[in-house]
């Protein structure tokens, strides 16, 4: 049976509030393990704004008639975990830089599931859908940038760290 346009973005819409879920574990998770100040503070912000995006989303979803699906959110959170194992062993400063680079790995990939979930809302002739998934994703982009300019702190401290090791 084939699905109708409304099936389709109904599950695209689920998809997205799973996947902002798991992400807002993962940066509460990265604030955590976060020493530098300005880092901490840019992923508590950012899982704050990724809580209210999921809380959108579902408000949507829910006057559409339909709720979030809690199979998609239960494997959102198991394979959103599945860079962990690769950060055991790391330093604090050599965390920090592979939960940023994680960061915005996930920010670039949720630029193009709004992408996708807005077009498939205009399709569906859904103009609030649509209107929804880009303004997320305009925060999304935003988040993606604050991201960025943090990067060559986080990799200049590892290399400065480095340096004055092999001075020693």
């Amino acid at each position: 049976m084939t699905e109708t346009s409304v099936e389709v973005l109904n599950r695209y819409v689920q998809d997205a509030i799973a996947a902002e879920k798991t992400f807002e574990t993962q940066l509460h998770a990265f604030a955590g393990q976060a020493s530098d100040p300005s880092v901490k503070q840019l992923f508590d912000l950012h899982a704050r704004e990724t809580r209210t995006q999921y809380e959108r989303l579902s408000a949507r979803l829910g006057s559409q008639g339909e709720s979030p699906s809690g199979v998609r959110s239960l494997l959102a959170h198991i394979l959103g975990w599945s860079t962990r194992p690769s950060h055991a062993g790391l330093d604090e400063q050599e965390r920090t830089a592979q939960n940023l680079i994680t960061a915005f790995a996930v920010e670039n990939s949720e630029l193009a599931m709004y992408e996708a979930l807005a077009n498939m809302a205009e399709a569906a002739g859904d103009n609030d859908m649509a209107s929804l998934a880009r303004s997320i994703q305009t925060e999304e982009k935003a988040a993606a940038e604050k991201i960025w300019r943090l990067l060559p702190t986080a990799a200049l401290g590892e290399q400065a760290r480095g340096t004055s090791e092999l001075g020693r």
